[in-house]
């Protein structure tokens, strides 16, 4: 395949969600010379789903792959084990081998979703590193300093708050720069919170007689309530969920985060995101309208154009027309009469009988659609009921 060199598309390429470039005169020469690239990104199977923040790097890479360069995908199952503690606080619990497969499961076929999997070189670093000496790290860690390990901001800080920094936490950019000699990578792409090990990553293949790669940084995407994206509060929007699932979280988005999706998160070009924003500031256009047009572009990106209309029908239907779900699991109860909060937590509608008082109290469950608020009340279970918790949940009793 012929590289594409054409300016616009390396323009694009090198601001779109960019964060930082190091260093950039080096990589604009590298992508107007033709050559072909290889291209790294290396991640961890810390947990079983990748959510759209870690995506980007994915679409990223996407980028480069259309322009005709390899990319390269790193999974680290061994360096998993050991943990990364980039913008990390505390040392992170270790994961072990069993936890890293069952994370490892279905990861090809997420990302299949973004890139192009059949063109892209893809390794595991246990190849490597389990074939590794000790004596061959201790060569490697003596051409660094604890200092140098100490100074990056988050260990600083740890070290001021006399929080604990572990031995193995100072290898892991170490390992992480070995990635890039073993697969001599022209370039690496990571998060903002990345760049100390992407810079020590340098420096390993300058030790190596390797050229230097050079960095791009991306931007920290937002979780949808403004705050860091975090699956232990519940603002992520994972690849993997379900198209109405992705277009409800981004309706219900603050609305500043809007053009900060739309320049991370898709593929409309920086030009038409700063008309957009602009028309958002001066009021000319309704956020919603943004923000539907936002959804589908993010579903399209894991699904189809059909999928994400079909999520804005669903939609539509549910909260503008007040209608159920066309899609709408239906439940037998066989009692005749059985309290509430034992119903909800029968349906699946409540983890507990403490979090369905909690909905309840909350005006949160409806029955029928009309809200009921008293948790001590029986309810008369009748064929065809429908019980709603939330904007989004919903059980027909059958």
């Amino acid at each position: 395949m012929k590289i594409n060199t054409d300016d616009k598309k390396i323009k694009e390429l090198i601001s779109k969600g960019v964060e930082e470039i190091i260093e950039k005169k080096s990589l604009v020469q590298k992508l107007k010379s033709g050559k072909k690239l290889r291209v790294k990104l290396g991640i961890d199977p810390t947990g079983p789903k990748i959510h759209i923040g870690r995506a980007l790097q994915f679409q990223k890479l996407k980028q480069f792959q259309e322009l005709g360069h390899q990319i390269i995908l790193i999974i680290g199952d061994f360096t998993a084990q050991i943990g990364d503690a980039s913008d990390k606080q505390a040392m992170r619990k270790p994961l072990s081998e069993k936890e890293i497969k069952e994370n490892m499961k279905s990861y090809k076929e997420q990302i299949r979703k973004i890139i192009n999997l059949e063109k892209t070189e893809i390794h595991y670093n246990s190849e490597w590193f389990n074939k590794m000496k000790l004596k061959e790290i201790i060569s490697l860690a003596m051409n660094f300093t604890a200092q140098q390990m100490i100074q990056r901001k988050n260990f600083k800080e740890r070290w001021d708050s006399n929080k604990p920094i572990g031995l193995h936490e100072l290898l892991y950019p170490l390992l992480q720069g070995y990635d890039s000699v073993m697969v001599k990578a022209d370039i690496e792409i990571g998060g903002s919170d990345q760049l100390f090990n992407l810079k020590t990553g340098r420096e390993i293949q300058k030790i190596f007689n390797q050229p230097q790669q050079d960095i791009i940084t991306l931007k920290m995407l937002y979780g949808t309530d403004g705050r860091k994206m975090s699956t232990s509060w519940g603002n992520i929007i994972t690849i993997i969920d379900k198209p109405f699932d992705i277009f409800g979280k981004i309706m219900s988005m603050k609305d500043e985060l809007i053009p900060h999706y739309l320049e991370l998160c898709t593929d409309v070009p920086l030009k038409e995101i700063k008309k957009i924003e602009k028309d958002l500031s001066s009021k000319k256009v309704n956020p919603k309208e943004i923000k539907i047009k936002l959804a589908k572009e993010i579903i399209k990106n894991y699904y189809n154009k059909k999928e994400a209309d079909e999520a804005e029908k669903e939609f539509n239907k549910i909260f503008v027309k007040k209608e159920i779900p066309t899609e709408t699991k239906e439940i037998k109860i066989n009692e005749k009469n059985i309290p509430f909060l034992d119903l909800l937590v029968k349906t699946g509608l409540a983890p507990s009988k403490s979090e369905a008082k909690r909905l309840i109290l909350q005006n949160a469950v409806k029955i029928d659609n009309k809200v009921l608020n008293d948790w001590k009340k029986n309810i008369e279970i009748k064929k065809g009921m429908i019980i709603q918790v939330g904007k989004r949940k919903f059980i027909k009793i059958n």
